[in-house]
């Protein structure tokens, strides 16, 4: 998102904000990694405790992408870790945003990554593979589709239904 932030966007596009066609996620996440900004779109992941489905999708390309997992805002439990982070890295991730857990802080940290999430946990996730690929989420107050765009710095959280042109 080159120079132009989140408060920027906002800003510049209050008939956006009316429409409901820009989106800002409550202020309930914490920041990780070392990209503090980070855009792209969106693939929505649906699990509970189980972090099987979200190391299945950090092995793919990531193309840019960001994955958003709605993890149930469960603080029982990490629902990612290091490695995957590590590898999310290495396979063109843009961020993650987890509305859980993560545990491997200090890892996570020195990933050139952006990553959100709600709390860190020292406790592993069920290896059991239950959840939802590409469905639609509720998290931080905001409905999130498969194929959206997510803007991220330190100020929040953005969701649009199309690119913006910035």
């Amino acid at each position: 998102m080159a120079l132009v932030t989140t408060a920027e966007v906002c800003d510049a596009n209050p008939q956006l904000i009316m429409s409901g066609e820009l989106r800002a996620l409550q202020p309930t996440f914490q920041i990780y990694g070392r990209r503090q900004v980070f855009s792209g779109p969106i693939v929505t992941l649906k699990v509970f405790e189980d972090n099987v489905l979200v190391r299945e999708f950090l092995e793919e390309k990531g193309n840019g992408r960001v994955l958003v997992v709605d993890g149930g805002a469960s603080f029982r439990c990490a629902i990612l870790g290091g490695n995957p982070v590590v590898q999310a890295q290495n396979n063109g991730w843009a961020g993650i945003v987890v509305n859980g857990c993560i545990r491997d802080v200090d890892e996570i940290n020195g990933c050139d990554i952006g990553v959100r999430a709600l709390a860190s946990h020292p406790m592993k996730a069920n290896k059991k593979g239950m959840g939802e690929k590409h469905v639609p989420i509720n998290i931080a107050g905001t409905r999130i589709c498969d194929g959206e765009w997510l803007y991220a710095d330190t100020d929040g959280i953005l969701i649009t239904r199309t690119e913006l042109s910035v």
